[in-house]
């Protein structure tokens, strides 16, 4: 089977975000919307700087893994064909979906995802404040596509199709799209829910393209009330190293610095952000239940 050359579909992106972040940074300054601030702006452009040049090196790793999977073990050989990228595009979104809403319920894979949700702005610059770690941890999610025969290839370009897709729907500018759109696919109207740190938001609206599977699953909830962005305990440093990676630090002094057994040490890995040994943890469950939310500093890797 001969293998299309697919090019890396981000950085030929990059100029159209650039022109739309542009656009909007106007319409906003014209409008008095304080959507921005330039300090988180820029925080936001750094992290996907970063996160494009990790990129990198994290795709070639990506990419090794699932032809070393697609060449041994694989169940079928799918070919390039047009009913091929229909079927990749829903595996695709079914297996984003899982990794997005386990990103939320697994403090390990929270701790890399913590950082898209770090600013308390909604704007299209928010939509590139990626994880500098992340891309190496959650492909694990998409391991399903090689071993049932979709090419790697196909399958990083649609994940890059997938993103690209994800960055328009990161704006306050669009309030609502026609009723049959909302229905089918993720909106802005949709996303910023997932933004919110509303309590019946919380942990609500995965979708990467489809909004679907959150209706199926059981994890959809439309925008009603205004949002209100960013964590639960918000940070306050604007310094990319920062923003990165002191989720980790926190997960690592709870797991490795506590007196506590290996069980719990696990839990702290496993369970969701907010858990804790002795009991006192908040739970975004508990949140949307209006529990009453103790002294912020006992919260760790809070939403």
């Amino acid at each position: 089977m001969e293998i299309p050359e697919i090019p890396d579909l981000i950085l030929y992106a990059i100029p159209f975000f650039i022109i739309t972040l542009i656009i909007e940074i106007i319409v906003d300054a014209r409008e008095k919307a304080n959507a921005y601030e330039t300090k988180d702006a820029v925080t936001s452009v750094t992290m996907g700087l970063g996160n494009v040049f990790l990129g990198i090196l994290s795709k070639a790793l990506i990419f090794g893994v699932f032809i070393f999977v697609y060449e041994n073990f694989r169940f079928f050989t799918i070919p390039f064909v047009w009913w091929a990228w229909i079927l990749i595009l829903f595996a695709d979104d079914i297996a984003y979906y899982w990794f997005h809403r386990i990103s939320h319920e697994s403090r390990f894979f929270w701790a890399s995802h913590i950082v898209h949700h770090s600013s308390q702005k909604y704007n299209l610059s928010t939509a590139l404040r990626q994880t500098w770690t992340g891309n190496f941890l959650g492909f694990i999610f998409w391991l399903w596509l090689p071993l049932l025969g979709f090419h790697p290839v196909m399958i990083l370009a649609q994940m890059s199709i997938s993103l690209i897709y994800q960055y328009w729907i990161h704006t306050e500018l669009i309030k609502k799209m026609p009723n049959w759109f909302e229905a089918i696919f993720n909106t802005p109207s949709h996303h910023r829910v997932h933004h919110a740190t509303n309590p019946q938001y919380l942990d609500r609206n995965h979708a990467g393209i489809f909004i679907i599977w959150d209706k199926w699953f059981g994890t959809f909830i439309p925008e009603e009330e205004k949002p209100v962005y960013g964590l639960i305990k918000n940070i306050s440093s604007f310094n990319p190293l920062y923003v990165a990676f002191h989720e980790w630090i926190a997960l690592f002094k709870d797991v490795f610095t506590s007196k506590i057994s290996f069980v719990n040490r696990l839990k702290y890995i496993v369970k969701p952000p907010g858990w804790k040994h002795d009991g006192t943890g908040i739970l975004s469950d508990d949140i949307r239940k209006r529990k009453p939310i103790p002294n912020p500093s006992q919260r760790e890797g809070n939403k």
